[in-house]
């Protein structure tokens, strides 16, 4: 009996215990956030959310009995002195609780960024614990913010996504981009005497345009959004952009490079033959030497030939060994073209004062402070590199040597 009488009490302090569902959130109190967009206004800042109409996603684009489409996410916006004042005061135009947790974009205005930078925002990324800080960084090349988080994007029904996989494509295939996160660019900005980089994306079309329905039912959109170029920050605060090999370059020294195609002139042709980039690493390290710093990179790649506009009879080996010498050289040029115009700018967005302050703590300490204005700009960066031809794709002949050999 005092066994039973044990039991039940102990059953009841866990009942009393117990939390239950003092926490819950019902789904139909909740605005879902997908993406975030934040701009510089004369007095504060100005936040514009793009919210999941989940039945029109779930449905697709369907409205009532009338006919008429409904879009798959909605736009709020509002504004204050700081960007909690601004995310309470939405509330005044949302009949539901902004919900976080599902937000995996943060849009940052160019105006914003070359103003007052990014330091002031990281802290409420990083504070809120609803808020993933997992969620992708991109800051709107010419463009605001609002303008990005407007537009209605076809294929991928909810803008955010297509924001992200075209960054993660892009990044897999071209490398003229990288996709970085809210934490990393938070490591980035605490890291000694190093630059960020944080991929752009920009609205091509008519911002009006983008908002409405009508750009999704066009086979070929009024307006739509692309990755463009490699924002480039020092102290927090945009100072540039890079586009094309320079941007490149910058991701093959960052080791973030996963597949991209390097041309390369053949017999006076420019172009004419296509390598495709396979597996490739980059390594980095430094001495310090006289009190000076020394930079040596070390990049090795490995790859396909992807086209030949010209004969070229590949099962030469000496024709195997002078493509690899030709994609050496052209790689060698985006590295350097890249560390040219990190050193002209004064920002060490390439890591290399990290990599000293690795290997090299006690002597860096001395180089910290004046790292990024007096010693980066005059780093002596040695560039290693091997390139290797693996295949060939289907043939090993090219198409074009087998008609010059049948004209003859």
């Amino acid at each position: 009996m005092k066994r039973k009488g044990a039991f039940l009490l102990l059953l009841l302090t866990m009942v009393v215990l117990l939390s239950s569902c003092w926490s819950k959130k019902e789904l139909t109190d909740l605005a879902i956030v997908s993406a975030v967009g934040i701009d510089k206004t004369k007095d504060g800042y100005h936040l514009t959310f793009q919210i999941i109409n989940p039945g029109n996603v779930a449905g697709g684009m369907q409205g009532g009995g009338g006919g008429s489409l409904s879009p798959p996410i909605t736009i709020y916006s509002a504004s204050g002195d700081n960007l909690v004042e601004a995310s309470r005061r939405a509330s005044g135009s949302i009949s539901r609780r902004l919900y976080y947790a599902h937000a995996n974009l943060v849009v940052i205005g160019e105006k914003l960024a070359r103003e007052s930078g990014l330091n002031p925002l990281i802290d409420v990324l990083d504070r809120d614990p609803e808020f993933r800080n997992t969620a992708t960084m991109v800051i709107a090349n010419h463009s605001t913010a609002a303008d990005v988080v407007k537009t209605l994007t076809p294929v991928d029904k909810i803008p955010a996504n297509k924001v992200l996989k075209t960054l993660e494509f892009t990044e897999r295939k071209w490398g003229e981009n990288v996709k970085t996160s809210v934490i990393e660019v938070m490591r980035s900005l605490e890291s000694p005497g190093r630059g960020t980089v944080v991929s752009g994306f920009r609205l091509v079309g008519n911002p009006l345009q983008a908002q409405k329905l009508d750009n999704l039912q066009e086979s070929a959109p009024a307006a739509t959004l692309e990755a463009s170029g490699i924002a480039v920050l020092k102290q927090g605060k945009l100072v540039d952009w890079l586009y094309g090999k320079p941007a490149r370059g910058t991701v093959w020294i960052l080791d973030k490079i996963q597949g991209t195609d390097i041309n390369i002139n053949w017999e006076g042709k420019k172009e004419a033959i296509a390598y495709q980039t396979v597996r490739q690493k980059t390594s980095v390290s430094a001495q310090v030497k006289d009190g000076q710093p020394h930079i040596s990179v070390h990049t090795r790649v490995e790859g396909d030939l992807g086209e030949m506009d010209v004969p070229v009879d590949i099962t030469n080996p000496k024709v195997i060994t002078k493509i690899e010498q030709s994609v050496r050289k052209e790689i060698r040029k985006e590295l350097k073209t890249a560390i040219e115009h990190a050193q002209k700018n004064k920002t060490d967005i390439l890591g290399f004062g990290e990599v000293v302050h690795r290997s090299r703590p006690n002597q860096f300490k001395k180089l910290k402070t004046q790292w990024n204005d007096v010693y980066f700009p005059k780093l002596d960066v040695d560039i290693t590199l091997e390139a290797y031809v693996r295949r060939a794709g289907l043939r090993n002949k090219s198409f074009l040597s087998g008609i010059k050999e049948n004209q003859k």
